[in-house]
């Protein structure tokens, strides 16, 4: 399989899993199905890149010392790496846990050093084992998506149902636009690609695995993606916090990043 290929399949793969697990273990303990969820994930996600990619690097958020910001000392594989996995094993935990809700996710994308100046994403899947897709099958969305057609009423903007930005209400009645909280950083992102919404704001902390594959998919469609001020997001750094980004229809970046400037 191609590195696009392999992404989707390997969503699919730990998707399945995790589907399985919530099956088997019920609802009864939602600390005891987020813990197994990260672990039979992850464990599921770098055995099989050991297996399939063993000479790249792999950043998984259930690595010990995926948070650490690192100096010019000792520095783990990733950072001197040519090929680069970022994953998030089980995007959305707390909705993993409850029953019925399918805003969760699976997060797999791979970031290069020749892919640009800072290197760049090359490939990306966001896996959503809760929704199906017309062919009924668990949803995967990868790279080379269809552009939605253009907004129709007030903007949308996906926000977190249990984080919102601290300026986001300010944002949206600047704009006159319309929140639609909703989990998963990677479910927030598909939106915007599959029409859902028409914009994803967030600030306030996030890790590369947040928005990675998120961003691979949404970029391959055609979307905006920044930071909130308008830099690029960039991957495989030192220190792996992404706190805030901005995903969008491209005719609406311009609009929303001076609102956001002005609500600072």
């Amino acid at each position: 399989m191609d590195d696009q290929a392999f992404a989707e399949w390997l969503a699919t793969r730990a998707g399945a899993a995790l589907t399985g697990l919530r099956a088997s273990q019920g609802f009864a303990d939602p600390a005891a199905l987020k813990n197994a969820g990260d672990k039979a994930s992850h464990d599921l996600m770098v055995a099989e890149l050991a297996r399939w990619r063993p000479e790249d690097a792999v950043l998984s958020e259930e690595h010990a010392d995926s948070r650490q910001a690192w100096s010019s000392g000792e520095q783990p594989p990733r950072l001197t790496a040519d090929r680069v996995w970022i994953i998030d094993p089980l995007d959305g935990t707390r909705e993993f846990s409850e029953e019925g809700r399918t805003d969760w996710a699976v997060h797999v994308a791979l970031w290069e050093r020749t892919a640009g100046p800072d290197g760049g994403l090359t490939a990306g899947a966001v896996g959503m084992p809760a929704r199906t897709g017309a062919d009924g099958a668990p949803l995967v969305l990868g790279t080379g998506l269809p552009t939605p057609t253009g907004v129709d009423g007030p903007i949308r903007i996906a926000v977190s149902r249990t984080r919102p930005p601290a300026f986001v209400s300010t944002l949206i009645e600047q704009i006159g636009g319309q929140a639609v909280p909703m989990g998963s950083a990677g479910v927030k992102v598909c939106a915007v690609v599959t029409g859902e919404v028409d914009a994803y704001v967030h600030a306030g902390g996030q890790y590369e695995w947040d928005s990675a594959a998120p961003v691979a998919v949404a970029l391959g469609a055609g979307m905006h993606a920044s930071r909130i001020d308008g830099s690029p997001l960039r991957y495989n750094r030192t220190d792996p916090l992404l706190p805030d980004l901005l995903v969008c229809r491209p005719e609406l970046a311009e609009q929303l990043l001076a609102a956001i400037a002005r609500c600072q």
